[in-house]
């Protein structure tokens, strides 16, 4: 294996738009490659280290989608369960339509079901201004405590009956909050239950860390295309929406190497290589299976995602020629907002994950040469 090629486009990446980038690539439980490029704190002149902490936005997903399947590998729920019978706020639910340019709302035909929170299909939006969720701010104090943030989520009318598109959307946090009902605990101690205490994850959370590794933060950045500039920005998450929320769509903070304990173990078929078992092999046979009919599939419009169908919550890779894609049909994974990018490959025992903190974070550019730097560096 030679990765001089990643090493120089980390290092492009940080002479072009991108403030800093921290690499890593396991394969069969070895470290193989570990690269830091460019500045953590650009004003400062304080280089990337191993040691930085980063908002890791939607790669949160993958750590909640796993948590969940946990729950459905032990026979907790079925992913034909209506989603109301664990959050009754789910069941009458309205749907919005516009037909011939004249808006209305009416009574949802059908009932949202656990699956289609996990692939998307839900009818849920992205909306995190809507009118109930700033009452809940307001009502909470601030404090926003996971189950009355999703039923906050549940008074905004859905924008399609469920299963009939694929859409973006707060379904990964709600989710998170059937994890708290399903386990009776707070997402972020279930979490550190059976994920981050077992494989050694120390630094890892949703929502903040405490205040003694606050400094460890890289700075999070913006790319101005008007200015063809790099501005620094306010470091926080929107999609935290108080200090008791944990979101699972988007609230995990962590660092490059902690993330990398639970991907490998992800790719070592959901064993970590000391034995703790998180998941079965047929859960990630099923995590990256593509549950997406051809009209759903149409839905995901990114360019660097034609040819992924979407699982359980992850892309999953059906087809690698509409992007040239050198990684293998069923490699999975999912990014985040700041430029995380996450490979999980068990077929090759490979895991990638490649960390930035800059909004408009250049996924299209990035992404696929990521991916096929990877696969054209292994022997």
């Amino acid at each position: 294996m030679n990765f001089d090629r990643m090493k120089a486009f980390q290092d492009e990446l940080t002479s072009w738009r991108i403030p800093g980038n921290d690499c890593m690539i396991n394969k069969d439980g070895e470290t193989v490659y570990r690269y830091q490029s460019g500045w953590a704190d650009i004003e400062n002149k304080k280089p990337i280290t191993e040691d930085n902490l980063y908002f890791f936005f939607s790669g949160s997903k993958v750590i909640t989608t796993a948590l969940a399947l946990r729950l459905h590998e032990e026979g907790r729920f079925a992913m034909y369960d209506p989603l109301y019978e664990y959050l009754p706020e789910f069941k009458d639910m309205i749907v919005r339509r516009v037909i011939d340019g004249k808006e209305e709302f009416v009574p949802a035909t059908k009932k949202i079901t656990i699956g289609q929170l996990f692939n998307m299909t839900a009818g849920l939006n992205y909306n995190l201004d809507s009118e109930a969720i700033r009452e809940m701010k307001k009502a909470t104090n601030g404090h926003c405590p996971t189950r009355e943030a999703v039923r906050a989520i549940a008074k905004t009318p859905l924008g399609f009956e469920p299963g009939e598109h694929w859409e973006y959307s707060l379904c990964h946090d709600v989710l998170g909050g059937l994890i708290e009902v399903i386990t009776g605990k707070r997402l972020r101690d279930y979490a550190r239950e059976v994920i981050f205490e077992p494989l050694g994850m120390n630094d890892t959370t949703y929502n903040v860390p405490s205040a003694d590794k606050m400094h460890r933060f890289a700075n999070q950045y913006y790319y101005s295309p008007q200015d063809d500039k790099i501005c620094l920005i306010k470091n926080e998450c929107q999609f935290i929406f108080g200090d008791e929320y944990d979101s699972g769509g988007a609230g995990v903070v962590t660092s490059t190497s902690d993330y990398m304990k639970f991907a490998d173990t992800i790719v070592n078929w959901g064993t970590s290589r000391d034995g703790y078992r998180l998941l079965s092999p047929a859960t990630i046979r099923l995590w990256r299976t593509n549950t997406l009919t051809p009209e759903q599939l149409s839905d995901i419009k990114p360019i660097h995602r034609q040819g992924y169908g979407y699982g359980y919550g992850v892309r999953t890779l059906m087809n690698p020629h509409p992007t040239g894609a050198l990684s293998p049909v069923g490699e999975f994974g999912w990014d985040g907002a700041a430029g995380v990018w996450v490979i999980l490959d068990p077929d090759n025992h490979l895991a990638l994950v490649y960390v930035q903190h800059l909004m408009n974070n250049q996924s299209e550019f990035i992404f696929p040469r990521l991916r096929n730097i990877l696969y054209s560096s292994l022997d």
